[in-house]
């Protein structure tokens, strides 16, 4: 739903979705450029690129928008206030051909309704080379659909472990340390190769208490060190992908909260998951980061 308040060069446009996934699940799906990467195209012939991705109070995300024939549009974004679970105001400038053709002030806000919850954007609008309100109530009216979507396929952990952001990262992109600790209570890693960085690969076998063996691929995308890493999740060495994947380190009191997120490429394969007990079993495998770290 979008109204329309003012009109000419300002428009103040506001859309309203209700989504059937909890709130912190939400507010991760709109924050989280791993996310964000999945439900950003308004259309199937739009393809977005994104060029920068920081998540954090004066953080930058910088994308371009292709569609084949025509001229790319850059989007240059920022974030100024981050309220988890409740608030985000963020900028962003859309331009082509380095002609500036807007600017906008975004605010969302969040609440809880039940088992579900609810996201507000308000847009301050300014169209500076011509009337963009059309083309920002066509494109947020299809984003809010598709982060609908993403969220209620989307599925977020969090720990908290008394240890220091650099300790916790170290652990997790340290090729010796990552494989002794990853995955479920009784589970061990067989690694074929490995390399922690941005372009970079695990490639692994997860092997349960019975002897099951399970073939993963971890491709390895945007990295901000000691903050954010994101990855894709394979069934085996560049088998199909079943999950893009995120996870976010917060200092807090000098302890780290780890945030490990999953947006599943299909709802089946969401429900998959949590079928298999995929939430208690990520949980454990936080539980043996913060015991490889020290802090259990």
């Amino acid at each position: 739903m979008s109204r329309d308040l003012t009109s000419d060069r300002f428009a103040t446009l506001t859309f309203d979705r209700r989504v059937a996934a909890p709130l912190a699940t939400l507010y991760a799906a709109w924050t989280s450029p791993a996310a964000r990467a999945v439900w950003a195209s308004p259309a199937p012939s739009v393809t977005v690129e994104f060029l920068e991705a920081d998540p954090r109070v004066g953080g930058r995300e910088v994308s371009l928008c292709k569609v084949e024939g025509q001229p790319d549009i850059r989007v240059e974004a920022g974030w100024l206030e981050l309220v988890p679970d409740t608030r985000t105001v963020g900028y962003e400038v859309v331009s082509r051909d380095g002609d500036t053709l807007s600017a906008a002030l975004a605010t969302a806000d969040f609440a809880e309704e039940g088992a579900e919850s609810r996201i507000t954007v308000t847009v301050q609008l300014s169209s500076l080379a011509r009337d963009m309100a059309d083309g920002y109530r066509q494109g947020f009216t299809a984003g809010m659909a598709n982060l609908a979507g993403v969220a209620e396929r989307t599925m977020v952990l969090q720990r908290m472990i008394k240890a220091p952001v650099p300790v916790v990262w170290g652990a997790w992109m340290n090729a010796e340390s990552l494989p002794k600790w990853w995955g479920p209570d009784g589970f061990s890693c067989r690694t074929s190769r490995i390399d922690l960085r941005a372009g970079g690969e695990w490639v692994f076998d997860m092997i349960a208490p019975d002897g099951t063996v399970f073939p993963n691929h971890h491709k390895y995308g945007a990295m901000i060190p000691e903050a954010m890493l994101s990855y894709t999740l394979h069934w085996g060495e560049n088998g199909p992908k079943h999950a893009d994947a995120w996870a976010m380190f917060d200092a807090v009191d000098g302890a780290t909260k780890v945030t490990l997120g999953m947006v599943f490429t299909t709802a089946q394969e969401y429900q998959d998951a949590k079928g298999f007990g995929a939430p208690e079993l990520g949980l454990q495998t936080l539980g043996k980061l913060a015991k490889a770290v020290g802090a259990d």
